[in-house]
């Protein structure tokens, strides 16, 4: 990518160029994948002045993952369906249209609606760029452009925290979204002359039905892991609403196999090296989300720091993130994804338990140095492990194989922050204060009990991944990428 290349698109027929094509991409994607944490060191803010709890103001984050999860299978169709052009304009337009409305919110209903059309537009941009990146690029380079991928993936949600803290401790919750407005408009007006047609259009028929349980099965579950917070596991309620998703979902997976032309093709997991790329990428993602929807609240709500110095906490950890991710992705084209993924699970496993053991004295430099390392651990495994993966398919499943790994980030993303601040909260709840606390030290230690607990269960998590990469191959093990014949027959 030090060169502005050119290449023959078979759609259209003629030079395209993909230094163009990947910088709109990348800035589009950035400013809407930013959003999924935008508001994390902002939620005592709007909590205030909303006057809403945490369990609910927690939905303007779960929300818009889990429409972003609801989105991103329709994506694949819609990728055959639509021209690139069409489909990047749809995106960033509902994207742009969201965050106008967020940023003129009067009320929290409003603002969650807001947060819902932003990621019904964000949905489709992350999907859609990988896929544009892996049909414009030979295989022996999408390590490395997958990498600056991975850094807008990772990078975004990362800096999001920060970004906001600052705006927030200086104007109000709602200034970033005003500050993203221009950025995203300047994004459409770019595409207009740098997006082209690169995709290949086989018209298919959407089903209705297919939405329709991929909606309750996703949004049961995480509407249901998200309700425990607010009462407890055995509410009807609660229970309820996971059963339902569970029905649903597989309902949802049954009729795609039956289905000629599938929402969400989960016959791609019929290869094994995928299928493990896709659990792992899955795991990452909820220990790194959840840590930066915990962090924040310990800061700000259990040890008093303001917006702005929790936000700078969590920035070392962002730039860590943004350098390592080209140069995981360089290593991974070298040496492939394994060793990568073992050395990054294992710094993502012991810094999540070293954040485990938090007190109402630990130091914000000691936080601030642990977070670090830990995202230069996700950098190691995020987007390697992910395009080993895609790298196993042929060119006409990269769709939906990329569909698929998205889908399954991002809805992992969702139920992990939900099931996480479920388990602090009801932590908190049960925590057994020690003789000779005042009122205020046991509503402070019972929350960061909570954090703790819930940080654990993350560490958990991170282990069950670990063991999981001792089974990711090597590049020279690495089998040959399976056609379109051997997905439909095995």
């Amino acid at each position: 990518m030090a060169e502005q290349t050119q290449h023959v698109n078979s759609t259209e027929e003629k030079p395209i160029n993909r230094i163009a094509i990947v910088s709109v991409l990348l800035v589009s994607a950035f400013v809407a994948i930013l959003n999924q944490t935008l508001l994390n060191t902002a939620l005592p803010n709007i909590m205030e002045s909303l006057n809403v709890t945490a369990s609910t103001s927690q939905w303007l984050m779960t929300g818009f993952m889990l429409v972003n999860g609801v989105m991103i299978p329709v994506t694949a169709f819609l990728i055959e369906k639509f021209t690139t052009r069409r489909l990047f304009f749809t995106a960033m337009t509902l994207f742009t249209i969201g965050t106008v409305v967020a940023a003129l919110s009067p009320n929290f209903t409003v603002l969650l609606i807001s947060r819902l059309i932003q990621a019904s537009g964000a949905g489709i941009m992350m999907p859609l760029m990988q896929t544009v990146m892996l049909t414009i690029f030979p295989i022996e380079k999408r390590g490395t452009v997958m990498g600056m991928a991975g850094l807008v993936i990772a990078f975004g949600p990362a800096i999001g925290p920060t970004l906001s803290g600052y705006l927030v401790e200086e104007y109000s919750w709602r200034t970033p979204f005003i500050v993203i407005i221009p950025i995203a408009l300047l994004s459409i007006v770019f595409g207009a002359f740098a997006m082209k047609n690169v995709t290949k259009q086989t018209n298919p028929n959407i089903d209705v039905l297919s939405i329709i349980l991929s909606t309750f099965g996703f949004g049961g579950l995480l509407y249901g892991f998200s309700s425990a917070g607010n009462g407890s596991w055995g509410d009807i309620e609660v229970y309820g609403s996971i059963l339902v998703g569970a029905v649903s979902l597989a309902a949802f997976i049954i009729r795609q196999f039956r289905l000629e032309k599938p929402i969400l093709e989960f016959r791609v997991f019929k290869n094994k090296i995928f299928a493990l790329a896709a659990v792992i990428t899955m795991i990452v993602m909820m220990s790194m989300i959840g840590a930066e929807l915990l962090i924040p609240i310990y800061m700000q709500t259990m040890r008093g720091f303001t917006a702005l110095e929790s936000g700078l906490l969590l920035l070392p950890g962002a730039i860590v993130m943004g350098v390592m991710s080209p140069i995981t992705g360089r290593i991974f084209d070298k040496v492939g994804a394994r060793w990568l993924a073992i050395t990054g699970l294992t710094i993502i496993a012991v810094t999540t338990f070293e954040l485990s053991t938090l007190t109402a004295s630990t130091t914000y430099t000691f936080i601030m140095i642990i977070y670090a390392i830990r995202m230069a651990g996700v950098s190691m495994v995020m987007m390697p492990v992910s395009t080993s993966g895609l790298n196993q398919l042929s060119q006409e499943w990269i769709p939906h194989g990329t569909a698929m790994n998205n889908t399954m980030r991002t809805v992992a993303g969702s139920i992990g922050t939900a099931f996480l601040v479920t388990i602090m909260t009801n932590a908190s709840k049960s925590y057994t204060p020690s003789a000779g606390e005042t009122q205020q030290q046991i509503m402070s230690n019972a929350m960061i009990h909570g954090i703790n607990k819930a940080f654990f269960a993350a560490t958990i998590i991170a282990i069950v991944g670990l063991i999981l990469s001792f089974f990711v191959k090597g590049k020279k093990k690495t089998q040959q990428p399976t056609t379109e014949s051997q997905l439909q027959t095995n």
